[in-house]
């Protein structure tokens, strides 16, 4: 993780925050018998108690892809943050990119409980997720009172809206095929289906252009694979955080892109209207560029919002 730069294609030109204004460790916690990897950045000088972020990759990423540039700004601003892998990714334990939910945001709540645990950070937490991870830290927030702020970068709102965009014939041939896989994993017969591919393909995220952006964040010595168990689509076409955000108390952020061709950004807006604290920036950015050619304009959002949020 000591590796900066270039570590894909999308990031070649960010600039990166000087090494020494910020240290590193290596990070460990169990979920479910499983261990989950990350690393905890942690702003220079040794400055009191700052706020923790916990922040994990999107939807089939590894935490390489992109979001230690997210990590290494919140530590030059003077937070800390927790970047881990979800299980069955990355540095953690599993290889079967097999995209549980539940699992999931269970690897988050063990994440906190590590925050907890390290002497250098405060109390403050603050939970961050982008796309699907973002509806992660949304659901989370909905069911717990230690949150102190969310960021959610193009999150994903409603799975179920998604999928009927891409119509009936994706709907059923993702049940189907999730079910085959759900029985055939059983007995040694399951099968994968891209984790983004063309619009005519069967994978979890198929809208035009997508493909070739999501590619570009892959850090270029992962082992990462275009595939995900068929089962993961049965959890992603019924998720659907927004129908929770009135439960959540923390002040939020949505950040939203007006050229995002998977999320809708009038339906983020529409979301942040149900929020008791929530602020939505629409910026003129995609589903990905967040993290590479509109990293400075997100991040600075982000950044912005954190500052009055945990006056």
């Amino acid at each position: 993780m000591t590796r900066r730069n270039p570590v894909n294609r999308a990031q070649r030109r960010l600039s990166r925050p000087a090494r020494e204004r910020f240290a590193t460790r290596a990070v460990a916690f169990d979920v479910d018998g499983a261990t989950c990897r990350g690393t905890l950045y942690l702003p220079g000088g040794d400055p009191d108690d700052p706020p923790v972020v916990v922040m994990a990759p999107g939807l089939g990423a590894a935490r390489t892809f992109g979001y230690p540039a997210v990590a290494e700004r919140f530590a030059d601003a003077g937070y800390a943050a927790l970047l881990f892998d979800h299980p069955e990714f990355g540095d953690s334990d599993g290889d079967s990119q097999h995209v549980d939910l539940a699992r999931q945001r269970a690897a988050y709540a063990a994440a906190i409980d590590r925050a907890d645990r390290v002497d250098a950070v405060g109390d403050d937490l603050v939970l961050w997720g982008a796309s699907l991870s973002a509806a992660h830290v949304l659901t989370l927030a909905a069911e717990r009172r230690d949150v102190d702020a969310v960021v959610g970068l193009v999150p994903m709102l409603d799975g179920r809206a998604i999928a009927l965009r891409r119509g009936g014939r994706y709907l059923a041939r993702a049940a189907a095929a999730g079910l085959r896989d759900r029985i055939g994993d059983r007995f040694g017969r399951g099968r994968t289906v891209p984790l983004v591919g063309g619009t005519e393909e069967l994978a979890a995220i198929t809208e035009p252009g997508t493909k070739r952006k999501y590619i570009d964040l892959v850090d270029r010595d992962s082992a990462w694979r275009n595939e995900t168990p068929a089962r993961s689509l049965l959890g992603l076409v019924g998720y659907r955080p927004v129908t929770r955000l009135d439960e959540i108390s923390a002040p939020t952020l949505l950040l939203a892109g007006t050229d995002d061709a998977i999320v809708d950004a009038d339906a983020v807006a529409a979301a942040g209207e149900r929020l008791d604290r929530g602020t939505v920036v629409s910026m003129p950015a995609d589903h990905f560029s967040v993290l590479g050619a509109d990293f400075e304009g997100a991040i600075g959002h982000q950044l912005s919002f954190l500052k009055d949020a945990l006056e």
